[in-house]
């Protein structure tokens, strides 16, 4: 028995070696190797192949195999969550943390019902935009917009017709510009009518205007000196040429483009820097098109109901604590507030970065889409700021931080002056608003230099991604809990001690 067991593995190997032959044998007398083919001689050529006698070195062999296989069963390899293994796949682990988000954020809204009830209301909304429904200055302000587009397209046919001098016409897109930072300042602090969020959409559409003219200025008098040195190739590459133009024609060459068609088409276009000829799609597509506005609807929509349900409530809860300044207390409403704040404020980026301006470039056939890029694998606080809003990047590259290092700036210097710049037209669309001055957001910007500095010196890979993440989650909501408290103080507790006063 022992003797007959001792081949039966050999037995089965040689019966896989003869199918081998068989097939391979096959494969010759298909190609035309050797005799001609036919069924009889693969049968004769099997027959003969069980009948030849096994080798005895492949006996042992396999023996030997068999042998080492029922001995071990271990081998060098690394565990899976190892850093040094090779695995990759956490497509589980991934889904697991989805799961486990939103059952937490479920329970979070079923306890946020239960204790304050349905806040969603409509009706609020439009008061927040509107105190009176017969006057609205925030929209009067946005018309009166059109009278500044409208200076600088003047002053520039002037300058290119060379009724203007270079200086005087700088001069007057100075003013021009001054007066669009400082004249909706002025109507928002003069007329009690404008709300904080009617104000700060009109400062939001008054901060675009005046980055958008800046950057028409600047083009504009890049085409005239390159006109005037006869510099064509310069011209070309200023002028951006493409297969279609603003106005859906061939190539437009300064100075062609000072039309109103043209600064209008610019003033409406989801972009910041200025191009005699803009890359152009092919056609509208529309149900490229529906599918963005559906999303701008039931963004927005959520939007509004998120802030009136969760953050609403988180806030008022937390005004007590600030006043008695409970330190305690004031780290577990700041905790509570981090989850909805940057929920909203993902949902925003979205609706605003990716559903609306798509929604606008597919209307104006505007060509290049690239809003933003993978911020979310920030590893340097840099990058985020690089790469979160690109219309911004672009224009402070070209028209601010590039120029500085012309003249001589260093990079570090260049840099500052750029977060300068952020901290305070971020400050400007806060303040203004609500009639306060604090300075939170200003600080918070200028704060991002030293932080950068640390992430990029300290952290890298998945901890400076994870720092970036750790910012954007905690630094907004103490931002939003400083200028809440200091509005409640001012609006509403002396209010209420001026009302108290006999």
């Amino acid at each position: 028995m022992g003797h007959k067991d001792d081949f039966g593995p050999a037995t089965r190997t040689r019966r896989r070696a003869t199918i081998t032959n068989a097939k391979s044998e096959l494969f010759k007398r298909s190609n035309g190797v050797g005799a001609p083919f036919t069924p009889s001689t693969v049968a004769n050529k099997s027959r003969h192949n069980r009948q030849e006698p096994p080798a005895k070195d492949s006996v042992d062999q396999v023996r030997k195999n068999t042998l080492y296989d029922n001995l071990s069963c271990h081998r060098l390899q690394e565990s899976m969550l190892s850093s040094a293994s090779t695995f990759k796949n956490y497509r589980g682990i991934l889904n697991w943390c989805v799961v486990m988000l939103v059952l937490s954020n479920a329970r979070l809204f079923l306890e946020n019902l239960l204790r304050y009830g349905i806040l969603v209301d409509p009706i609020q909304v439009v008061s927040l935009f509107l105190k009176d429904p017969y006057s609205w200055p925030a929209v009067c302000l946005v018309i009166v917009s059109n009278i500044f587009i409208l200076v600088a397209l003047y002053t520039e046919r002037r300058l290119a017709m060379g009724s203007l001098g270079e200086q005087l016409g700088l001069l007057i897109h100075m003013i021009n510009l001054s007066i669009i930072l400082c004249f909706p300042v002025a109507t928002v602090l003069t007329l009690p009518s404008v709300t904080p969020v009617g104000g700060a959409f009109a400062l939001g559409v008054y901060t675009i205007l005046f980055l958008k003219l800046y950057s028409y200025k600047d083009v504009n008098r890049w085409c005239r000196e390159g006109m005037r040195a006869k510099a064509r190739s310069l011209s070309r590459s200023l002028s951006c040429p493409s297969s279609a133009s603003a106005d859906g024609g061939a190539h437009v060459s300064y100075p062609g483009n000072l039309s109103i068609k043209d600064v209008y088409y610019f003033a409406f276009a989801p972009t910041l820097c200025y191009e005699l000829n803009f890359p152009r799609s092919a056609s509208v597509r529309m149900g490229f098109l529906l599918r963005r506005l559906f999303e701008m609807l039931l963004l927005t929509q959520l939007l509004v109901g998120l802030t009136q349900q969760w953050m609403v409530p988180i806030i008022r809860s937390s005004m007590k604590p600030l006043q008695e300044m409970d330190y305690s207390r004031m780290m577990e409403r700041l905790l509570r507030l981090a989850v909805p704040n940057h929920l909203i404020w993902l949902i925003f980026f979205y609706c605003f970065f990716h559903s609306s301006m798509n929604f606008v470039a597919e209307i104006l056939r505007f060509g290049d889409r690239e809003f933003y890029r993978d911020w979310w694998n920030s590893e340097t606080v840099t990058y985020f700021w690089q790469n979160w809003n690109i219309p911004v990047h672009k224009w402070c590259l070209r028209h601010f931080y590039k120029p500085l290092l012309r003249k001589g700036a260093s990079k570090l210097v260049s840099q500052a002056a750029v977060f300068f710049t952020s901290a305070f037209f971020h400050e400007y669309l806060v303040s203004v608003p609500l009639r306060m001055f604090r300075l939170w957001a200003f600080m918070g910007m200028m704060a991002q230099l030293p932080l950068a500095w640390i992430v990029s010196r300290y952290l890298r890979g998945n901890y400076g991604n994870a720092a970036v993440w750790l910012s954007l989650i905690i630094g907004q909501p103490i931002a939003v809990l400083m200028y809440v408290h200091d509005y409640y103080v001012i609006n509403h507790l002396e209010e209420a001690a001026d009302q108290g006063a006999p």
